[in-house]
């Protein structure tokens, strides 16, 4: 890993040091494990979600509303990261519940109209990446030409007023002190995250998931991203205790050939997740707990 570690190098030595005791005995064999989720009133067939991801026309025509086609398809909750307003529109005309994550902008009318924009467009859910507001060269951030700045507690209450009824997420909490600061400001949900490796040595979601658990205390729910690669890895953060886990790097390749291919891939994850499901005798999402996990110290 060289001086200083790299962060999805970590996170995927984690990832795979924690090892499943399977639970092959079982009372109900007629029926494959369930892996539906209920999130704000709204049904999915899987607890996979689609990364907040920008900029996917580099990847196929029309890649942001492909990306978003993938997910209805495959019955999963689509996050949606920058985009102009026209593009957001057309991403949500083809139907997908989608999450529209907005950046932690300097100018706060920015903050205010994207999300007014993202509501009144039918977005299931917005948020805001928190992670995004200081650059890898000792500034503040700056995103194609807008500016970003840290925001407070108080900042976030008021996006999440701003919102009224439509649920808030704050984006790239990766500790305690700043998943129970999101919920004390009236957050619906954590989406606990270290962006990919924004920074070195950074701690891997899944080794933080049962601390923020513990901050969060039911009181909102949480989504994980970062890494994952598989319906085992799925499955683990699942026990973990969090209700959904967004993919992202893992869709690119399939999303060359559009909506198609992501929806295929969402779909044989989730076809693993069954598998880890059926074998460690949980028969719905709400069975799977940490009592299946080991964690390797050899």
């Amino acid at each position: 890993m060289g001086l200083t570690a790299n962060t999805d190098e970590i996170t995927r030595d984690y990832f795979n040091s924690i090892m499943i005791t399977p639970r092959y005995l079982t009372d109900n064999t007629a029926e494959l494990p369930d892996t539906s989720i209920s999130l704000w009133g709204r049904e999915y067939k899987t607890p996979i979600m689609t990364a907040a991801l920008s900029h996917l026309h580099n990847i196929c025509e029309n890649g942001m509303r492909e990306f978003a086609i993938g997910a209805k398809t495959a019955g999963a909750l689509h996050f949606v990261g920058m985009c102009e307003e026209n593009e957001l529109d057309d991403i949500l005309s083809g139907g997908a519940d989608t999450v529209k994550i907005v950046k932690p902008h300097a100018d706060e009318q920015v903050i205010y109209d994207k999300l007014k924009h993202a509501i009144d467009g039918g977005c299931v859910a917005v948020g805001m990446d928190i992670d995004h507001a200081v650059s890898s060269a000792g500034t503040y951030d700056n995103v194609f030409g807008l500016p970003m700045l840290p925001k407070t507690t108080s900042q976030i209450a008021s996006y999440v007023k701003a919102c009224g009824e439509v649920p808030f997420i704050v984006k790239g909490v990766l500790s305690a002190s700043d998943a129970y600061k999101s919920v004390e400001a009236g957050a619906s949900a954590v989406l606990v995250s270290h962006h990919h490796a924004m920074m070195n040595s950074m701690t891997p979601p899944l080794f933080m998931l049962p601390e923020i658990v513990e901050a969060v205390n039911g009181k909102a729910k949480i989504i994980v991203d970062c890494g994952f690669e598989s319906g085992m890895d799925v499955f683990k953060a699942l026990a973990l205790g969090a209700d959904g886990v967004c993919i992202g790097r893992n869709l690119m390749g399939p999303l060359k050939e559009g909506g198609a291919g992501v929806s295929r891939r969402i779909d044989e994850i989730n076809k693993e997740l069954i598998t880890v499901m059926a074998r460690t005798g949980c028969q719905k999402i709400s069975d799977i707990d940490d009592s299946v996990l080991r964690f390797r110290s050899f």
